[in-house]
C-alpha cells in the first residue's frame, strides 16, 4: 500500500510569525490524522522556525526549491545540506512556477533531484502541461519529457525515493481542476512510464500526487482515484481548517 502524501506549498505568503500561527492551529487540527504524510512548505526564510514548531508532530516540512551545488560562489542560491540542517525532510522541485518565471529546465531540474537525493532530502518532482498543450493533445508528450528529463541518469534505487506531483498548469490557482477522470488518467501512464524506465516494483511503490486547486470540496473524489497518492495544495494549504479537512480527506 502506498501512504498517502498531502503537502502544503505556501509559495510566498506568510511571515515567520503567521508560519507559526499557522502550524500551532494545523498541529492540533491533525494529531489525530493516520496513515497519512503530512508536509508544510514554507517561504525559506520561515524554514527553520517552523520545523522548530513541529519537531516531535505528524508534520514534515519542505522547501520550494534547492539549488545542485553544496556551496560555492550562487549568490542567492540554498544549498540541499542547509536546508537539511535547517530541518527540511523534503524539496519540491520543478514547479510550473519555477518552469515559468525562473527559467527552470527539464535539465536543471534533474540536477537537482540528484543533489536534494545527495542530502537525503525526498524531491517532490513537478510536472505538468499547459492548456494549449492539453487541447492539443501533447499531455503525456509533454510530462513524458519531463519525466524522463528529470529523471535522466537515476538508477531504480534512486527513482524509488522520488514523489512525482502532477499540476496541470491551466489548473494552477485558476480555480479550474482536472476532473478525477483527466487526472487519473495521466496518473496512470505516468505509473506506465515509470515501470518503462524503472521497473514494475519502483512504479507500484511510487507516490504520485496530483496538484491544481485541490479543495476541501474536490479532495475527496480526487483521492479515490486508484493511481492518485495524495495532493500538492497551493492556496488552501494557507488556512489550517481547510487544509486539515484535505488531510482527512474521505476514500
Amino acid at each position: 500500500m502506498r501512504t498517502p502524501v498531502i503537502a502544503g506549498n505556501w509559495k510566498l505568503f506568510n511571515t515567520v510569525a503567521e508560519s507559526l500561527a499557522l502550524v500551532r492551529d494545523l498541529k492540533a487540527l491533525v494529531a489525530d490524522a493516520q496513515g497519512v504524510e503530512i508536509v508544510v512548505a514554507p517561504v525559506f526564510t520561515a524554514i527553520h522556525a517552523v520545523a522548530g514548531e513541529l519537531k516531535g508532530s505528524t508534520i514534515a516540512v519542505s522547501s520550494q526549491d534547492v539549488y545542485w551545488e553544496e556551496s560555492g560562489a550562487f549568490t542567492g542560491e540554498v544549498a540541499p545540506c542547509l536546508l537539511k540542517e535547517a530541518g527540511c525532510a523534503y524539496a519540491i522541485i520543478g514547479h510550473s512556477e519555477r518552469r515559468q518565471y525562473f527559467g527552470e529546465t527539464d535539465e536543471t531540474v534533474n540536477r537537482k533531484v540528484k543533489a536534494a537525493l545527495k542530502a537525503g532530502l525526498i524531491p517532490i518532482m513537478c510536472v505538468g502541461e499547459l492548456l494549449e498543450e492539453r487541447e492539443s493533445g501533447k499531455t503525456m508528450q509533454v510530462v513524458a519529457k519531463q519525466i524522463k528529463g528529470g529523471l535522466a541518469d537515476l538508477p531504480a534505487d534512486d527513482i524509488a525515493k522520488i514523489i512525482i506531483a502532477y499540476e496541470p498548469v491551466w489548473a494552477i490557482g485558476t480555480g479550474k481542476t482536472a476532473t478525477p477522470a483527466q487526472a487519473e488518467e495521466v496518473h496512470k501512464s505516468i505509473r506506465s512510464l515509470i515501470a518503462a524506465l524503472a521497473g514494475t516494483q519502483v512504479a507500484v511503490g511510487m507516490r504520485i500526487l496530483y496538484g491544481g486547486s485541490v479543495k476541501a470540496d474536490n479532495v475527496d473524489e480526487l483521492m479515490g482515484q486508484e493511481d492518485i497518492d495524495g495532493a500538492l495544495v497551493g492556496g488552501a494549504s494557507l488556512k489550517a481548517d481547510s487544509f486539515a479537512r484535505i488531510v482527512k480527506f474521505n476514500k
